[in-house]
Order: structure tokens, then C-alpha cells, then sequence
């Protein structure tokens, strides 16, 4: 072999730089800054190191993600958003703008953030905070620019007062898609609301737990609104109103005691309801049945498990006619645990048929219902999908306190003496409290998202304990507990 024929081995620290290269700077700025654009800002920031290249592109960035869970604490997190809004490229129009604080947060650094999106025409904008924000709604109003808007407000404190007043108009030419958490609308013409007819372009709207102040109806009016999702969990009884002749899909979740309605809803074809009942409520919500005669043209429906469960308790259900669903080619019940509201209800309602005292329903499906529902579509597809929510996380513990434990500590004594009969409830307080802590500890663990229902709980602790501390208390005045 000659010597041009030999195979020349690069020395090692050359093969290494090779190996080595940075193939993610060869890419255009364009590519770059659409893959950035899935981080939230501090991932965007931290890019910076990776590439001299990459020193100065993230102040070109399109999107800002901006989430106080990403920082140890709330100082730094105002300062790094003060610093990202002083260092972005100014040049450059934000597309879009998620800003998400859990907890209170001070106005005047709302507002900037705001004024920043307006100013540098942003299209999506997204702001979940806590507290009042009617000082920003002026702003959002003039912004001619926007496409999707997401306001969610968490109240301060457990309870839902002093809502933020929804504006009884907004001028959003362009606006498409609409979110709205935790508002309250105002009556605009004597006891009806009417939020959104001009919003003349809005295809998509999410109204999630909001509700109406005096007023009785709630009307929901667009020509080009497709799409309608509604969360609810309280028993605000008022009317929804639809005048929507392009409504093609409806999702409701949550408690549904507001009457439905509308002039013509033969367009929509296609329903997901999610319903479920308060723990403090044992009547249960008549208007969902009137929901299903209202949406009678429907094609799709999907049901959870609780909204079957909810339909069930309306008396003498199976004897009645349906009139509706003549139409439906397709029925789907999603499988999941019931939330601790309606468990409360089955558990502590009197059907002894099919409960038995501290035991689950025998099935997550009651007899007859989904016959019920397809007895004029016989051959509608039936499909049962499992889809847990917690993922077998409390399969370990023992049925929740409450189905057998609650019920019977309210129950009039019959035990003699009085002594013993207070002890054994005395125990069974300690029992209920030791497994609802073991609910919350898996709850904060596997399902924070549902902040409702952990609301519900930890409110029946917190009655719990004052309880069970009040019965020692007396115990021990009286010398008869250590």
C-alpha cells in the first residue's frame, strides 16, 4: 500500500472537537426561536451559555411564558420579569405573552406587563392571577391586535366575593378565542346579561366558574361561536340563554344548576358533559335531563361515570319517555373515581338498592341508564373508556371516612351510658381525621390540579377537627377524658 493510501487517524483532541460540534448554532434564527418559543422565559434565558451564538438571541424571542412557579420566590421572580421586559428587543412584535402568578401580585407591575404586550401588538395574551384586575381591563379594551384572551382571576380568600365585574363591552375586532375565569357579568338590559355579542368574530369561549350579578339570565349570543366550554361548581341558579346558530360543540364540567336554552340549537352535534354535585347538596340537579331534551339534534355525547351517577338520582328516571338523542351515533362514558361531593350524596342518600352502608356502588355505571339514553338510537356505539384521574393512587387506602364514619356520628344516640357513646365517637373522629389527611397528602401529591375538590375536603377537615377538639374539650371538663 502506498503511502497517499494510507488512512490518516486525526489526533484525538480534533476527533473530540468534531464529535463535539454545535450543530444547534448552524440552524437559522427563524428555527431557533420557534423551538425557544416552547420554554417558559427562564429556560430562554438560560439558553444564553449554551452558544455565543445564542448570547443575544433569546431578546428576540416572539413569546414570553412568564410563571411564578418556576422561581423559588416571588422577589425574584418580579425582578427577573422587570429584567426580561427591560432586555427584550423592542424591534421585535410579541406574539404572545402566558403570565401566570399564584397569589396576589402588585398593579402597577400588572399593568406594565400589559402595557408591554399592548405596545408590542401582542396577538395571544394569557394572565391567571389572584385579585382584582379591572385597573388592566381599560387597557385590554384598546388593544386592536388580539386574537385569544385568557383572563383567570382567582379570588382572594376561600370564598368567591368581590368577584372582578366582567366590561359590559369590549372592543376586540379581531378577537377569536375567548377565556374567562372566576368573573362575575353584570345585568345589562333589566335581569338579562349579554357579555359577548360584540365580540363579532369569536369562534371558541371558556366561561369557568364565573357567574352573574343582578341577573337572572345569561346570555350567550354570537353568529360565529363554535365552540362552547363551561365549568361550574357552585348552585347559582340562573338561566343560560343560547343564541348561537353556529354552535357546533358544547362541554360542560362541573355542577350544573342553571337552566339551558336556546332558540335553535339543532346545529350542535356534539356534547361532553361532566357533571357532579356539591357535598353540601342532596337534591339532585333536575336541569341536566333538560339539557339533553334542549340538545336534541346531537350526534356525539360524552359522559363521565358521575354525570350517569347524577342522572340516577332523578326519581322514576327509567320510567320516563326520552324525547330527544333520536339522532346520536355515538355514546361514550369515561370511567373515573367520583369526586368527594357526590360521593358524599350516594354515600348518605337513602337507595338501598344499591348501596350498602360504607361500601362503593356496586357499579360505576347505574343499571338501565345507558339504555336509557340510547332508546332511540339502538344502534348508537357504545364505547366505555377508563380514564382514571389518579391513576390507582388511592387503591392502598381504606374507603373514605365519610361514606359510613360521618353519617353515623350524626345519628341519635341509643347507647347507654352517654359516657361511652360520646368515647366511640370520640374514636371515630380520630379515625375519620387520620384517613381525610391521607386523602390530602395524595391529593396534594397526584391531583392538584383539582383545586375544587380539595377545597371540599380540606374544608370537611378543617369542620372535623374543630369538631373532634370541641368533644375532648368537653370530655375533659367534665374529667372524663385525659
Amino acid at each position: 500500500m502506498s503511502n497517499s493510501d494510507e488512512i490518516t487517524i486525526p489526533p484525538k483532541s480534533k476527533r473530540l472537537k468534531h464529535e463535539n460540534e454545535d450543530k444547534l448554532s448552524d440552524l437559522p434564527d427563524c428555527v431557533i426561536l420557534h423551538i425557544l418559543s416552547f420554554l417558559n422565559a427562564k429556560e430562554v434565558v438560560r439558553t444564553c451559555i449554551l452558544s455565543p451564538r445564542l448570547k443575544n438571541l433569546w431578546k428576540s424571542i416572539p413569546t414570553l411564558v412568564l410563571h411564578s412557579t418556576n422561581f423559588s420566590t416571588f422577589k425574584s421572580f418580579t425582578k427577573f420579569v422587570s429584567k426580561i421586559l427591560t432586555l427584550r428587543d423592542g424591534s421585535i412584535a410579541l406574539h404572545a405573552l402566558d403570565f401566570e402568578r399564584i397569589g396576589s401580585i402588585e398593579p402597577h407591575l400588572l399593568k406594565r406587563i400589559v402595557n408591554y404586550a399592548f405596545s408590542h401588538n401582542v396577538q395571544r395574551l394569557g394572565i391567571s392571577v389572584k385579585g382584582d384586575i379591572c385597573h388592566i381591563l381599560p387597557c385590554i379594551s384598546s388593544c386592536r391586535t388580539l386574537t385569544s384572551l385568557k383572563l383567570s382571576v382567582s379570588p382572594k380568600g376561600r370564598h368567591n366575593y368581590g368577584r372582578t365585574l366582567f366590561p359590559k363591552s369590549l372592543n376586540l375586532p379581531a378577537l377569536t378565542t375567548l377565556h374567562l375565569g372566576n368573573f362575575a357579568f353584570c345585568a345589562s338590559d333589566k335581569d338579562k346579561t349579554e357579555p359577548f355579542s360584540a365580540f363579532n368574530k369569536l369562534n371558541s369561549l371558556v366561561i369557568d366558574n364565573c357567574t352573574v350579578k343582578d341577573a337572572q339570565i345569561l346570555c350567550i349570543s354570537s353568529k360565529t361561536l363554535v365552540n362552547l366550554t363551561m365549568r361550574n361548581h357552585s348552585s347559582d341558579l340562573y338561566k343560560i340563554e343560547l343564541s348561537a346558530p353556529s354552535l357546533c360543540t358544547f362541554a360542560f364540567t362541573g355542577t350544573p344548576y342553571q337552566k339551558l336554552c336556546g332558540n335553535n340549537l339543532s346545529s350542535v352535534k356534539q356534547v361532553n358533559i361532566d357533571a357532579e354535585m356539591l357535598s353540601n347538596y342532596t337534591e339532585p340537579p333536575l336541569v341536566l335531563l333538560s339539557w339533553l331534551l334542549e340538545l336534541a339534534n346531537i350526534k356525539s355525547l360524552t359522559v363521565s361515570a358521575s354525570t350517569l351517577q347524577v342522572l340516577s338520582l332523578i326519581p322514576d328516571l327509567l320510567k320516563d319517555k326520552l324525547t330527544s338523542l333520536c339522532n346520536l351515533k355515538s355514546l361514550k362514558v369515561q370511567l373515573k373515581p367520583l369526586s368527594y361531593g357526590l360521593s358524599m350524596t350516594l354515600r348518605t342518600a337513602k337507595f338501598q338498592k344499591e348501596f350498602k352502608a360504607g361500601s362503593e356502588p356496586s357499579s360505576p355505571i347505574p343499571d338501565g341508564i345507558v339504555d336509557f339514553l340510547i332508546q332511540n338510537s339502538p344502534s348508537a356505539e357504545v364505547d366505555i373508556i377508563d380514564c382514571s384521574r389518579f391513576g390507582g393512587s388511592f387503591d392502598n387506602l381504606p374507603p373514605f371516612p365519610m361514606s359510613s364514619i360521618f353519617p353515623q356520628f350524626l345519628q341519635p344516640s341509643s347507647r347507654e351510658p352517654v359516657v361511652d357513646d360520646l368515647r366511640q365517637r370520640i374514636q371515630q373522629l380520630e379515625q375519620a381525621v387520620l384517613e381525610v389527611q391521607q386523602y390530602i397528602q395524595l391529593a396534594h401529591e397526584e391531583i392538584s390540579r383539582e383545586r375544587d375538590e380539595m377545597s371540599a375536603i380540606q374544608g370537611h377537615m378543617s369542620m372535623l377537627s374543630k369538631t373532634l377538639a370541641a368533644l375532648k374539650r368537653q370530655m375533659q371538663t367534665m374529667g372524663l377524658w385525659q
